[in-house]
């Protein structure tokens, strides 16, 4: 494989800055193995407690159970107050002085489930699956993750089994594994578990700025969203924002009889498909006048995107596409522009519940990735001065008779919570300690095992709303497999990724910080 020479570059400078020195003796592969194998009957147990962010005693039992996990692995715990959703706050017993502190953040809250969907009993009853010789995943006894030879493609399917539950798991397995070796953190360790990530994290701001002097440190590392496929190590500089927003087209007062009314009163559903259509092509560029003015691409910039190396045919063929959409010339550079995504459409009923109607409105949920350059709020303020371009009178609530006879087009655009985007240099101080941490976890300078650095992550996490009021500089370390259908059903995490998990993590705690 072919070393990038910018690819190179960092990485002498990364060792001249940081010296190289590898994991010490105890913690190769068996002993990673050990330790995992060790963890799997908690992993199970965390991963049957339900976790939806919408129900506040799924979210307190989760805290609980986490909070007496840390305890005994030496952490001091905090319940941070956030209304009824808790955070929870854990500190390294063995921190010391003149050493650096780091904070950790992970999430253990999960997106809402359909369990009629998921190919197992229950999305909170966890299982293991291995690939058959059709491609299809089976379940297989669960006693397999506990041989020795441990068969790294076999998967834990379960909600939030990768999103993000795994990775905690993982790093309380690092802190058995260090105990075993009487080795401590060369970092002074910190840890702040979020609690409703998956609903744009509404309670933490307020943390933050309650609890900032608890929460102090000289960096923060996220281990959310999923490692690069080709299952190097993994660094990334920056996260999209995301904003939800939910608008409504109004037609008659009620649903009308279609024969009826049909070619006579405008169809709400029929309007909303043109508007959503004059917003974006069907080449997938958005049409929105100036969405994507702000966005620059540096050729240092096209460079950095450029050494990420995928595979684009295997991408396609792994998400069942021939074609991607033409915003950016890669799927990395793709990511560095705001989006515009419909997430869901609804307009009377399909199927068994279809009738012969008008319906009386139509409803599209969509949401906006912002990014740095293009905040939430100038997005959804291009947003909205389309929508009255294409001739409709925007409202707040639900259209009275005299605005109804007043006007043609009638819509509502609600938008809901937002948060912003973040990025951080990639030749910063902690960009070049992540990178060495990571390349000396892999024993040495492979160029099959050099960490994948991403100029920025598609999704959204809330890096703005910690960084922003503490002043603190932060890489994304994912480490979960990208085909781990997170946020839908069958989610899974890949054995291979829990154990090269453990040992990226491991990389970052036994690296000093400058």
């Amino acid at each position: 494989m072919h070393l990038p020479r910018q690819t190179a570059a960092l990485l002498l400078c990364c060792l001249t800055c940081c010296a190289y020195a590898a994991l010490p003796a105890g913690f190769g592969a068996d002993d990673i193995r050990g330790a995992a194998a060790a963890s799997f009957p908690e992993y199970f147990e965390l991963l049957s407690l339900p976790n939806d962010s919408a129900q506040p005693k799924d979210i307190q039992a989760n805290v609980a159970w986490l909070e007496s996990a840390f305890k005994k692995r030496g952490f001091r715990t905090r319940q941070l107050e956030n209304g009824t959703r808790p955070l929870l706050l854990a500190e390294f017993e063995g921190n010391r002085a003149d050493q650096k502190t780091v904070l950790f953040y992970m999430h253990f809250d999960g997106q809402p489930v359909i369990p009629a969907q998921w190919s197992q009993e229950s999305p909170w009853k966890p299982v293991v699956k291995a690939r058959g010789t059709d491609g299809k995943f089976v379940t297989v006894d669960s006693a397999l993750l506990m041989r020795r030879d441990l068969d790294a493609e076999l998967r834990v399917f379960g909600r939030s089994s990768s999103d993000d539950k795994g990775p905690i798991m993982m790093f309380l397995a690092d802190f058995d594994l260090m105990k075993k070796n009487q080795i401590s953190p060369r970092i002074n360790v910190k840890v702040i578990l979020d609690s409703q990530e998956e609903v744009n994290s509404p309670g933490i701001p307020g943390v933050v700025k309650a609890y900032a002097m608890q929460l102090q440190a000289d960096a923060l590392i996220i281990h959310d969203a999923a490692a690069h496929p080709s299952g190097r190590p993994t660094a990334m500089f920056g996260n999209r924002g995301a904003t939800p927003l939910t608008l409504t087209v109004f037609g008659p007062k009620a649903p009308l009889h279609s024969g009826h009314y049909g070619n006579y009163a405008p169809n709400p559903a029929q309007r909303l498909a043109n508007l959503l259509a004059s917003m974006k092509a069907d080449d997938g560029a958005v049409l929105i006048d100036g969405y994507y003015s702000r966005t620059t691409l540096s050729a240092k910039d096209r460079a950095i995107l450029s050494e990420a190396g995928d595979d684009e045919v295997a991408l396609r063929k792994r998400i069942g596409i021939k074609t991607p959409e033409r915003v950016g010339g890669s799927y990395q550079e793709a990511l560095q522009y705001p989006s515009f995504t419909i997430r869901g459409l609804a307009a009377a009923g399909v199927g068994d519940k279809v009738a012969g109607i008008i319906p009386a409105s139509a409803v599209a949920e969509l949401d906006i990735r912002s990014t740095v350059e293009s905040q939430s709020e100038w997005l959804v303020d291009k947003v909205r001065s389309h929508i009255v371009r294409q001739g409709y009178f925007l409202i707040d609530g639900e259209p009275t008779d005299a605005q109804r006879q007043q006007h043609d087009k009638i819509a509502r655009l609600k938008v809901g919570l937002s948060s912003e985007g973040a990025q951080q240099a990639i030749d910063s101080p902690i960009g070049t300690w992540v990178y060495a941490g990571l390349a000396n976890a892999w024993d040495g300078p492979e160029a099959t095992t050099l960490p994948v650095r991403l100029r920025m992550m598609g999704a959204t996490v809330p890096t703005h709303e910690i960084v922003a009021p503490l002043g603190m500089p932060f890489v994304l370390v994912p480490v979960v497999n990208a085909d781990n259908n997170q946020h839908t059903f069958d989610e899974n995490l890949k054995m291979n990724n829990y154990l090269t998990g453990m040992r990226s993590m491991l990389g970052l705690l036994l690296q000093p910080f400058p």
